[in-house]
């Protein structure tokens, strides 16, 4: 939606500038307005019309951002000039920005700003994925905080919303061009998704909400936008309740120059001019409330941000961890975690520490934020293709999948986590953690808050546990609590302190959070609190009074024991081992083997009555049951075997029965040996069923190796994928150039052809080899040309000129590169003024030569009757002198 501006614009006469932002640059001290414009394929057209429409003397400095082939001369500071009255440069390394000046980066080049300075880099790759947009934008918020402005144009991809993030979280503006009027859309709606735009517009129509934003930032300061009588404390304690009301969260412990800037921006983008005035339109609207929300939420997070912390990190995890046995549950609370980049930082690096450590661990990583939306963009785990820019191509390749403009983090990686709304400063935290990090979220909060969270931090974490701070925080005068094993990276270890028992923090109970609805964590959080995974098998075997039983893993491996199986079970000769295949009493293994199969096949319970296993010479039968564990999600794919005595009934025999029992041995007997020998021949067709299962793995294993060299292969043509996406945006850039040069030549030629019709000046044009080029309709009248005869040698042509010889006269004009002028004369009796001239091109290049005819037959003509007229009037002179030197009659001398 287009934002709305909350009063009428008031009458601007002269100057549409922003004319004290222009003399801040000349030494008043106030900042100069450097607005950053950042376009793709079909941005030109976009400029055009932004400039068509700006002022030229604003007091704004404009940078242009675009993708350019880094073979190809760039055209486009020449036709920005066509547009705008402002001065258009290409820049050049070490220039410094200037009002009322638009600055052009150049092909092939990176640009950033210092201290108000441009400062060009040859791009690292000059083919492929490319965020030159990202780059310079990100640049402009740390070099010029809120007084930077970024301008998303037409283009493909998308470059310039992490950009913007940045420019936002310094409390800068951000305009977009509506989808509607771009081009493509692919840049525009990529920012616009993020909800960060303050005005959405076609190219025409921002210049004057530019200026209007520029014109009220100005005029208003934090001093001024209050009220005659009102103080800072108060206004601010008004604005924190309707928070309060419409979010449920409260900014009064945040540092008040921070919400105090947020604020004053919202006034600028309404052109509010007292915080008064704001407050009632607060009142009014639900959504600006909301707005205000998300704008005090900014996030500027990245994936790996600020690299030597994070190496810092791996070091301090590899020792945490290389203590640890097996399977040990290692629990991580990314507090503050935006968008979630990162908390997958976190778990990218777990997994590639357990790696190095060649053990296996069970990660749990909470993340949380206020923010819902945030939240729910984190457990999506799509982010746009400039990720690239921050992480590697290794950890791209491995831990993402790339799907069309964006990439997904992989399964393996987003089933470690889990994300949710809460709040750190009421909500209870998380408990026992190994690793808290909460990067880059105390600065927000004033120094009596911060007090007060460092002992919960020391509180959630277990002894020895890591503390990982953002690169401008620290733990105060906490130092009794934690120790500092990196200064640089802020990693601390958790301290034991005892005389801390309690967190500072009073956190509200459990039913009043339910009782509010919607801030209780979620249930699958609260388990994971509540219980290891072992603590619910006991649970649960509790609760059912189960008869001896073993909990078994996927590979048949016991994981837990209840009761005294000692009956059933009995160690392996060998090597120990926990399969319970291995570990079964003759008799029990081939049921056992099968009951599993089929439980884990069909995924219900298998009972198998009747089974014999043989214990010390005799036999014991039970009722063998098989069953997968589905009570609780953290025990998936676990399942529970579980032994049950048949008792045996009473023995009654008289001697009748002992005698018919002793005829029967010899039958029984030799039915177990046909029993024994068929037990024999299932037990040999398992052994090759299992040999068969092997064999299929090792197909399996083959075929994965097959699937992830295609996965390889695939990747390869993404790669090649973005790297005509880049061509081509390239390339569309380059054609709008070439096309508008080619309309401004349609027109030159246009204005040439009847610019050279009309002068009735017979002129041919030759090229080096005196071939004709191009002739005037004039030029017919004297030499017998036609439009197919271009190319052809002019001597090949006869003329109707007499003694004339146009060849041998432009080959001596080559020769001496001078002119030649001479009058010539044409059978008909024509006369002409003939010039012979080099033709230069605008490099002043010799290309040709350039003759042309003037016709001076009429001049000729008038000045023989002149000549004629004035020979009569000198015989007339003469006579009348003669006639006077006469004497007359009766005249003497």
């Amino acid at each position: 939606m287009r934002q709305k501006t909350v009063k009428s614009e008031k009458a601007e006469t002269g100057d549409n500038g922003v004319r004290a932002g222009r003399k801040g640059a000349s030494g008043t001290g106030k900042p100069l307005p450097i607005v950053g414009l950042g376009a793709s394929a079909g941005g030109l057209e976009a400029f055009e019309a932004f400039f068509t429409a700006m002022p030229p003397d604003a007091g704004i400095a404009f940078v242009l951002v675009s993708h350019l082939d880094p073979t190809h001369v760039s055209i486009m500071p020449e036709l920005i000039r066509k547009r705008t009255r402002m001065e258009v440069l290409q820049i050049k390394d070490g220039m410094r920005v200037q009002p009322d000046t638009v600055y052009v980066v150049p092909p092939n080049q990176d640009l950033s700003i210092l201290n108000g300075v441009l400062q060009l880099m040859e791009q690292r790759k000059p083919r492929g994925v490319n965020l030159p947009i990202d780059g310079f934008f990100q640049a402009l918020a740390r070099d010029q905080g809120p007084n930077a402005t970024a301008i998303i144009f037409s283009g493909t991809g998308a470059d310039g919303t992490l950009g913007i993030k940045a420019i936002k979280g310094e409390a800068g503006m951000v305009m977009v061009q509506d989808e509607g009027s771009a081009k493509y859309d692919g840049m525009p709606r990529s920012a616009i998704a993020t909800g960060l735009a303050d005005y959405i517009l076609p190219p025409a129509e921002m210049p004057g909400q530019l200026l209007k934003y520029l014109r009220h930032k100005v005029q208003a300061t934090t001093a001024t936008i209050l009220a005659d009588g009102e103080k800072v404390p108060d206004t601010l304690q008004k604005i924190y309740i309707l928070l309060r009301n419409r979010t449920g969260h409260d900014f009064s412990l945040y540092k008040k120059n921070t919400i105090l800037r947020r604020i004053e921006r919202r006034m600028h983008v309404h052109q509010i001019d007292t915080v008064k005035d704001y407050i009632l339109y607060l009142q009014k609207s639900a959504v600006e409330l909301d707005i205000l929300f998300k704008e005090l939420l900014i996030g500027v997070t990245s994936f790996f941000r600020d690299p030597h912390a994070f190496d810092k990190l791996r070091e301090n995890l590899l020792e945490l961890l290389g203590e640890k046995p097996e399977g040990y549950t290692m629990r991580v609370w990314v507090s503050g975690c935006s968008s979630g980049e990162e908390a997958y930082s976190i778990a990218i690096l777990l997994q590639e520490v357990m790696e190095d450590l060649g053990h296996r661990f069970n990660v749990q990583i909470f993340g949380t934020d206020i923010d819902a939306d945030a939240v729910n963009a984190a457990r999506a785990g799509i982010f746009p293709a400039s990720i690239a820019a921050d992480v590697s191509a290794a950890r791209l390749k491995r831990w993402f999948s790339k799907e069309d403009n964006h990439y997904r983090v992989k399964k393996t990686i987003r089933e470690m986590l889990v994300f949710a709304v809460q709040s750190i400063i009421k909500d209870p935290p998380f408990t026992r953690l190994d690793l808290l990090c909460c990067r880059n979220l105390l600065i927000y909060l004033g120094p009596e808050l911060q007090k007060k969270l460092i002992p919960v931090f020391h509180y959630s974490l277990k002894p020895d546990g890591l503390l990982f701070l953002g690169s401008s925080e620290s733990i105060g005068q906490a130092h009794e609590l934690f120790a500092i094993l990196d200064k640089k990276g802020k990693i601390y270890r958790r301290k034991p302190a005892s005389a801390v028992g309690r967190p500072v923090l009073s956190f509200p109970a459990a039913p009043e959070i339910a009782e509010r609805g919607g801030q209780a964590q979620p249930e699958s959080i609260r388990k994971a609190e509540e219980l290891s995974a072992f603590q619910m098998v006991e649970t649960i075997l509790r609760q059912i009074d189960a008869p001896p039983c073993v909990i078994i893993d996927e590979a048949n491996n016991i994981v837990y024991l209840h009761g005294r199986t000692g009956r059933y079970l009995e160690p392996a000769i060998g090597k120990v081992s926990v399969n319970i295949l291995e570990m079964a009493r003759p008799g029990l293994k081939m049921d056992l083997a099968a009951a599993i199969r089929s439980a884990a096949t069909n995924k219900q319970e298998c009972v198998r009555k009747g089974v014999a296993i043989e214990q010390n010479g005799g036999h014991l039968t039970i009722d063998l049951t098989v069953k997968p564990v589905r009570e609780h999600s953290a025990l998936r794919g676990l399942m529970m075997v579980i032994f049950k005595e048949k008792t045996p009934p009473a023995k009654k025999e008289s001697s009748s029965t002992q005698a018919r029992g002793r005829k029967k041995n010899s039958v029984v007997e030799t039915l177990e040996q046909e029993l024994r020998h068929t037990r024999e021949n299932l037990q040999t067709t398992i052994e090759e069923l299992e040999t068969s299962n092997e064999e299929l793995k090792s197909a399996n294993e083959e075929l994965q190796s097959t699937n992830e060299e295609l996965q390889s292969t695939n990747e390869e043509l993404e790669t090649s994928k973005e790297e005509l996406q880049s061509l081509n945006e390239e390339a569309a850039t380059v054609n709008a150039e070439l096309q508008s040069r080619l309309d401004e030549l349609s027109t030159t030629n246009d204005d040439m052809k009847n610019l050279l019709d009309n002068t009735h000046i017979a002129t041919i044009f030759l090229d080096l080899d005196l071939g004709v080029r191009r002739f005037t309709p004039k030029a017919v009248d004297i030499i017998p040309l036609a439009a197919i005869d271009s190319g052809r040698p002019i001597s090949h042509f006869a003329t109707a000129l007499i003694d004339t010889d146009l060849a041998e006269d432009a080959h001596d004009v080559l020769q001496d590169l001078g002119m030649k002028e001479k009058e010539v004369r044409s059978k008909d009796g024509a006369v002409y003024r003939m010039r012979v001239r080099p033709y230069r091109t605008v490099n002043n290049v010799i290309d040709g030569v350039v003759i042309t005819f003037e016709d001076i037959t009429a001049l000729k003509e008038t000045e023989a009757a002149l000549n004629a007229l004035n020979a009569k009037l000198e015989q007339r002179e003469r006579e009348r002198v003669r006639e006077n030197e006469i004497p007359g009659p009766g005249k003497t001398e």
